[in-house]
This record gives C-alpha cells, sequence and structure tokens, in this order.
C-alpha cells in the first residue's frame, strides 16, 4: 500500500447537473497513510466543446497512388479555472509543504458562465464539463482524480412560435418489378405539434398504402437524431434512431393506419445545442416503409423541436401558479407545490417540475489525450438530461 489511500471528488449535487450561471460546490477528499510532500492540491475546471474526425484521401500520380489521412477539427473553449487548495499554484515558487497522515478536505466553489451549451457526446465530437483534481509532487509522477458533470441549458418552447403547430407529411414511390412500373406506394404521418420535452408523449396518426405488386415487409416509427459536427474546413453529418417502433407487414394492394400510436421522448440533449457553433442537432419524428427485395426505403420525416421547458398547453390542469420558478437549482430543488385540478389554467401557469435521467445513449469514456494511468476518478460518463414524468 502506498502513501495515497484515497484521491476523489465528491459533488453534494445527486445527479451533477448545473445550468449555466449557477455556482459548482463541492469538495476534494485526499486519504493519506503517510504524510506527502508536494507542491500542492488542485482542482481544475474545464468546460468545451470538441470536434475530430479522419478521413482517407488518395492522390493517382501516373501508375502509383499515395494515401494520405487528413484531420479535421474544430474547438470550442467555454471556460478553464484552476483552484489552489493546498500549497502552491502552478506557477508560485517557494518551499514544498508536507500534508500529513490523515484524511483531509478541500472545499471549492465555482461559478459557471452564463450561455453555456447543453452537455452532449457523439460520434466525432462532443460538449464536455469536468473537473481534474490533481496531487502535484516534486520530480515524480502527479496523482489526478477525474469526474465530469452535466451543464443544462433552457430551450423553453413557448418562446418558439412554431412549437405549437401541426406537423404533417406524405410521400410517395413507384417500384420497378421485372422491369415493368407496377403502383405506387404511399406513407402519410401526421403529430398534433412541432415541440415536446423529455418525458412527453408524441401521438402519431399515419397510414400506408401499398398499390404495388409488391409486399411492405415492415412499417415503422423512428425517432432520429440527426447531427451537423463542423470543423474548420468541413462539415461531417450523421444520424442515430432514438427509437424505434416496427409495425407489420402491409401485403400488395392493401393498407393500414394508425391512430394515436404513442412514442414517449427518453432522456436526450435539446434541439439545435444553443450556444454551441460546432455542432448542431436536430430530430426528427419518422415513418418509415421497408419493401421486400431490393429497393430503398420510404420515409416521410417531420423536424420536431425537443426543448427542455414544455408548452403551456401541457401543464395548465397541474394548478402551478406564476411564483413557481421554470429554471430549477439542482442544489435545492423547488419545493413541491399542491396540486389544484380545479384551478383554471392561465397563461402565467408553469410546468411542474422536471426529474433528471440519464441519456438513452449510455456511457461514453471521458479520458482524453491528457490522462495517463495516473488518472483515476469517474471516467465513464453519462449525460444527465431533463425529464418530464408527470406530462
Amino acid at each position: 500500500m502506498g502513501k495515497l489511500n484515497v484521491f476523489a471528488i465528491s459533488l453534494p449535487n445527486q445527479y451533477a447537473v448545473y445550468h449555466a450561471g449557477e455556482v459548482v460546490q463541492g469538495h476534494v477528499l485526499v486519504e493519506l497513510n503517510e504524510p506527502m510532500k508536494m507542491r500542492g492540491v488542485r482542482i481544475e475546471l474545464k468546460g468545451f466543446a470538441y470536434v475530430h474526425w479522419t478521413e482517407q484521401h488518395t492522390t493517382h500520380t501516373g501508375k502509383s497512388s499515395h494515401t494520405t489521412t487528413r484531420h479535421y477539427s474544430a474547438t470550442e473553449n467555454y471556460f478553464h479555472h484552476i483552484i489552489t487548495l493546498f500549497g502552491k499554484g502552478p506557477n508560485d515558487r517557494g518551499d514544498d509543504p508536507t500534508l500529513p497522515a490523515g484524511s483531509h478536505t478541500f472545499p471549492f466553489s465555482f461559478q459557471l458562465p452564463h450561455g453555456l451549451p447543453s452537455s452532449f457526446e457523439g460520434d466525432w465530437g462532443h460538449v464536455r464539463y469536468s473537473m481534474l483534481g490533481t496531487i502535484d509532487k516534486p520530480w515524480k509522477f502527479d496523482h489526478h482524480t477525474k469526474r465530469a458533470f452535466t451543464v443544462l441549458s433552457v430551450l423553453d418552447l413557448n418562446t418558439r412560435p412554431d412549437a405549437a403547430m401541426g406537423m404533417e407529411g406524405q410521400n410517395s414511390k413507384t417500384l420497378c418489378c421485372l422491369c415493368c412500373a407496377s403502383g405506387p406506394i404511399t406513407a402519410k404521418i401526421s403529430i398534433p405539434k412541432k415541440g415536446y420535452v423529455p418525458g412527453e408523449t408524441i401521438h402519431v396518426t399515419a397510414e400506408v398504402n401499398n398499390h404495388s405488386s409488391r409486399k411492405m415487409d415492415r412499417v415503422m416509427f423512428v425517432l432520429r437524431q440527426s447531427i451537423a459536427f463542423h470543423a474548420t474546413t468541413k462539415t461531417r453529418y450523421s444520424s442515430k434512431n432514438v427509437l424505434n417502433i416496427v409495425k407489420g407487414e402491409v401485403a400488395p394492394g392493401d393498407s393500414e393506419a394508425w391512430r394515436n400510436e404513442t412514442i414517449i421522448i427518453p432522456p436526450i440533449p435539446p434541439s439545435e445545442l444553443v450556444g454551441c457553433r460546432i455542432i448542431d442537432i436536430q430530430y426528427y419524428m419518422c415513418i418509415v416503409v421497408d419493401p421486400s427485395g431490393p429497393a430503398f426505403d420510404l420515409e416521410v420525416p417531420l423536424e420536431i423541436l425537443v426543448g427542455t421547458v414544455p408548452l403551456r398547453t401541457t401543464y395548465p390542469q397541474y394548478g402551478f401558479g406564476a411564483n413557481y420558478n421554470t429554471v430549477y437549482s439542482s442544489n435545492q430543488p423547488p419545493p413541491p407545490l399542491p396540486v389544484q385540478p380545479s384551478a383554471p389554467p392561465t397563461d402565467a401557469a408553469v410546468p411542474p417540475p422536471p426529474s433528471y435521467s440519464a441519456c438513452v445513449f449510455g456511457a461514453v469514456d471521458i479520458k482524453d489525450d491528457a490522462d495517463n494511468e495516473y488518472t483515476k476518478g469517474d471516467l465513464q460518463y453519462t449525460p444527465v438530461y431533463t425529464y418530464y414524468d408527470r406530462i
């Protein structure tokens, strides 16, 4: 057993979720089996967005070819703050102090800047907020402990005039069979509004008409996340299905209709990633028709807005009054108010308080190039997002 027994960052916030402008408070715990000489104990808080991917490019010269790897990247820095908790700062001079054996607790606090984008983890980029504790040892390897925390921006759907508007769309295609074109397949989809929050239900109405001579193997309702990663000189796009509900086949000459199909939005980051200029997020509610045999799917996408504050029309039945804050402190959540079903809905009503839930896409490894074998802590991180289970 070495001198260092415990080196950890503790946050009183249960979910480690904060809003821009909020104060992050916590403490660093150092437990030593023996006295340790050091320059100091520090904590470093960082917030940034990062995009990176590589592409292979081949050039041909005569009979030869040459392949090179090109890197595309971009960075936005939101804050970088270092707090010295014990001993000297990174640039201070003087004698190195010794921390006695035993358990030591070093509190810290830091106010987040305003206008920060929400935390996000994607295939070719992320918006990440983290803290790194360091025991700076002279002439030896430093000890590090790391953990990430979630920042949530506010996307109030009530500020978006199009959020309450109904959405509908349709598309059709003609399949070829033995060099002859058969009748078309047509798909329609509609939803009652454009704006939703995680935990809210999308009520989908859809119809598929198969006038072709080929069977449709399946129909799917897909909630899709589309992301644009903007590097300095290029943009890369990706998409993934947040959820996928599979329906049955549609026979040749037949049709199928769905009324009030319910799809609950899971915990996901808000649309647009407001405050970040190098990553953009959009969501689509789609109907997808999969024909049998070789053919492209027929899709009808409807763009939706995923916000953090729901439309007022979804919650007046709860009877919350105008004095109830719409932005909730994760350190001190607002006290519950009595439900008043008989209270008339008003424009001043505000939503019930949200809970928080881990992102549907799961955990990521937050180790980066600056970390090494001496970096410990919570290196598997799952962003946590607003989730309303009362709407």
